[in-house]
């Protein structure tokens, strides 16, 4: 899994992820969105258009930073999921919890606004 970020503006962080999304590589993504938070980047955009692949280790990471993000007045918004990826979050219900735009710049779009 590659990982790689991008200030957008003051606050707002833009994080990008290849590869697979699982138990194996999760803890480095879920460290890098904490570090995130913690340096003051309390609304982050996840953009996962390189995931091939999501489990439930994955999709546990996201949840744990969108609630600590939450906690912080933030937010954590997705783009960019492809359609494997977003059927795993249709059926566990988690297109209902997160934001989820088509590409990144809907999202910035929608962030900046």
């Amino acid at each position: 899994m590659n990982i790689w970020q991008e200030t957008i503006s003051d606050g707002i962080q833009l994080v990008g992820v290849n590869g697979r999304l699982d138990q194996t590589l999760t803890p480095t993504l879920e460290a890098a969105l904490l570090n995130l938070l913690d340096q003051g980047y309390h609304q982050l955009i996840v953009n996962l258009q390189g995931v091939n692949y999501i489990n439930s280790g994955g999709l546990r990471c996201l949840v744990t930073v969108w609630r600590q993000a939450h906690q912080k007045g933030g937010d954590l918004k997705l783009c960019g999921l492809n359609e494997r990826v977003s059927k795993v979050f249709s059926m566990v219900g988690f297109d209902k919890v997160f934001q989820i735009y088509e590409d990144c710049d809907a999202a910035r779009r929608a962030v900046i606004d």
